[in-house]
């Protein structure tokens, strides 16, 4: 496969960790909280996944369901990770901030306490090429567009049908906008608060998973989860709080990120070890001018949610 094609599939396949993280951030900002544990819960997903994989990786259990199980495992990780947020945040109105980064804390320490006692060839071995399919055979960037990925897409796509085009969507925007009026209007804030933020936390931890699993099949890939847990909240500005806008911004993001590493192996390029770190910066530079483009341009519809990182104080509505 040509160098820059096998590139761009790789940009692509790499912007699905991001995709999980941010269409899971979004979900929970659209609710009027903001996560800064998403990193932490992305860490728990991965290592959920891991850890139920190495508890039937050697069953006879038929391929598909070991694939289910492996995402169901990351899914209720991850989300037991956003139930304890939620209740700080949302029963104990804790600052959102403080409990988000003791949250990624929490989550990267015990992750790495996890898979530091997990075995690699029971869990990761034999089941990647289960998660790999239908491009297992492949040696190039396409055996990472497996089943994971198009998981992503359809999430991010069902998230913004069910944002934009759903009454269910239409209460959730309500009440990360103007929690007193959906109140008073009978719209439950604490449910929706509670479910938006647990979803959205499970779909993050899948982009763990995938992230450990699929895309770097690798025993040492868990220590280089983090940082794409803060990428991934940095996503949501670039995606302009628009689940849909993250397969494009992923893309981008898995591009950008990836420069570094394929840049230096073209021919007649050479790039320091000190360059390298810089190239790395450029998802951040991207998504910082685009909040200066939003800021200016000032368009409601390109703005966080009017109550996000606020918490609601039933009695002073």
């Amino acid at each position: 496969m040509n160098v820059w094609l096998n590139f761009l599939i790789d940009s692509l396949a790499f912007g699905a960790v991001f995709m999980y993280g941010s269409t899971g951030e979004i979900l929970t900002e659209k609710s009027g909280h903001l996560n800064l544990g998403i990193p932490g819960i992305m860490c728990m997903g991965g290592a959920g996944g891991c850890l139920v994989l190495n508890m039937i990786g050697k069953s006879s259990l038929p391929g598909f369901l070991i694939v289910i199980l492996g995402i169901l495992g990351a899914l209720v990780m991850a989300m037991a990770m956003g139930l304890i947020y939620s209740f700080l945040t949302v029963t104990l109105r804790a600052n959102q901030n403080v409990t988000g980064l003791a949250l990624t804390t929490f989550g990267v320490g015990l992750m790495k306490v996890i898979m530091s006692k997990l075995d690699a060839t029971v869990y990761l071995v034999g089941p990647k090429m289960l998660y790999r399919w239908p491009f297992a055979d492949r040696t190039d960037a396409l055996q990472c567009l497996g089943v994971m990925f198009f998981l992503a897409v359809i999430i991010a796509v069902m998230a913004s049908v069910i944002l934009y085009r759903t009454k269910m969507g239409l209460h959730l925007r309500a009440v990360g906008e103007n929690p007193g009026t959906a109140d008073a209007v009978g719209i439950n804030v604490t449910r929706y608060k509670y479910m938006a933020t647990c979803i959205g936390s499970g779909i993050a931890g899948l982009g763990g998973f995938y992230y450990i699993i699929d895309y770097m099949a690798s025993q040492e890939a868990y220590l280089s989860l983090e940082a794409f847990g803060w990428l991934s909240i940095a996503l949501v500005i670039f995606a302009l709080w628009r689940p849909h806008m993250t397969i494009l911004g992923s893309t981008v993001f898995g591009f950008l990120f990836s420069c570094s590493s394929y840049i230096a192996n073209i021919e007649g390029i050479t790039v320091t070890m000190a360059a390298k770190p810089l190239l790395k910066m450029l998802p951040y530079v991207v998504t910082i001018m685009v909040l200066i483009v939003t800021s200016i341009r000032n368009k409601r519809e390109n703005q966080p949610p009017a109550s996000l990182g606020l918490s609601y104080f039933r009695e002073e509505r």
